[in-house]
């Protein structure tokens, strides 16, 4: 890693402390310093979440992008995240019918990694013609698949009582003032894991970048890697799911930011999205407590969607202006 490289992830961790800094001052009446210890300790929450799902995001967009060799690939556009919500309200249907008491998302985050492996594995191998992934189509089946996970998921709720109030924010992507603190480091853990992961393995996604055959010419073990880069975007997903449900566009979206500002290097790429998708959701949550409503604080989901969605579609469509454009 040379100087310069350093030097922007020193800038981007900084931004990351500023906007924490910011969040922790930022109450539901606006910017407050002095907060009681019990707002401050829910603030607190509410920023180790949003660190945790803003990283755990961006690197697995990074894991995608690299896994498809696709630029478009992200979490939420491949149907990944919805995939994970659905099994998770499953879980909790099931569990009721059982025992009439309905599982806080979260207190069973195995039904939320089954999900998203299931549903990735599901586009993966649908999105495939001729040994070939084209970047558009896997988009479409990605969409499509999100659409009826999110739908089967939203009839499912119905049939909980209350409408299933307690398994909301799995829909709609909101970061929720009752999150457990256990929760949250238990997903801060496995995120800064598949992160450090991620780095360790940047110079296998670097060789791998190239081709299945000059990768294996520098001794990178293709079919261990890819299984790798799947297993770990789809437990990242699954962290953040159980947290806040669907985030849109930070899995797409900072990796490519970032890779602008640091280049195609995967290692100062993964570090660097982490931050970067780390400061941006952290931004939104203050961004949610600071827009004035009258019918409750803004779904964090909803920011992203209206920042990330333009540029998708740009990206989308420099990718259709590009129709040779495949992955292997």
């Amino acid at each position: 890693m040379g100087r310069k490289d350093a030097a922007m992830l020193l800038i981007l961790a900084l931004l990351l402390v500023g906007a924490a800094v910011l969040r922790l001052a930022c109450g539901p009446e606006g910017l407050a310093f002095a907060a009681s210890e019990t707002a401050a300790n829910l603030r607190w929450t509410r920023v180790l979440a949003a660190v945790s799902v803003g990283s755990a995001l961006a690197v697995a967009g990074v894991m995608l992008q690299s896994l498809l060799r696709n630029p478009l690939a992200s979490p939420d556009l491949i149907g990944v995240s919805a995939g994970s919500g659905l099994a998770v309200v499953v879980s909790a249907y099931l569990g009721y019918l059982a025992t009439g008491q309905i599982t806080p998302p979260g207190a069973e985050p195995i039904p939320a990694v089954i999900g998203a492996l299931a549903t990735l594995g599901f586009v993966y191998t649908l999105s495939q013609r001729r040994g070939f992934i084209e970047p558009v189509t896997l988009i479409l089946v990605g969409v499509v698949v999100g659409i009826l996970c999110g739908s089967a998921a939203a009839f499912i709720r119905q049939l909980l009582p209350d409408g299933g109030f307690a398994v909301a924010r799995l829909l709609v992507g909101r970061l929720s003032d009752d999150l457990s603190i256990g929760m949250v480091w238990g997903v801060l853990a496995v995120t800064v894991t598949g992160a450090a992961i991620g780095a360790w393995l940047g110079p296998a996604m670097d060789a791998a970048a190239m081709s299945d055959d000059e990768a294996r010419s520098v001794g990178v073990p293709v079919g261990a890697l890819r299984l790798a880069l799947f297993l770990i975007s789809g437990v990242l997903t699954a962290g953040s799911v159980v947290l806040v449900g669907p985030i849109g566009f930070v899995g797409l979206v900072v990796p490519h930011a970032v890779r602008m500002l640091t280049g195609p290097n995967h290692r100062v790429l993964m570090i660097g999205s982490a931050l970067t998708g780390a400061t941006a959701v952290v931004l939104a949550d203050v961004a949610v407590r600071l827009i004035p409503t009258r019918t409750g604080a803004i779904p964090i989901g909803i920011l992203t969607a209206l920042v990330g969605g333009p540029v998708f579609l740009w990206m989308l469509y420099s990718s259709i202006r590009k129709p040779g454009v495949m992955t292997q």
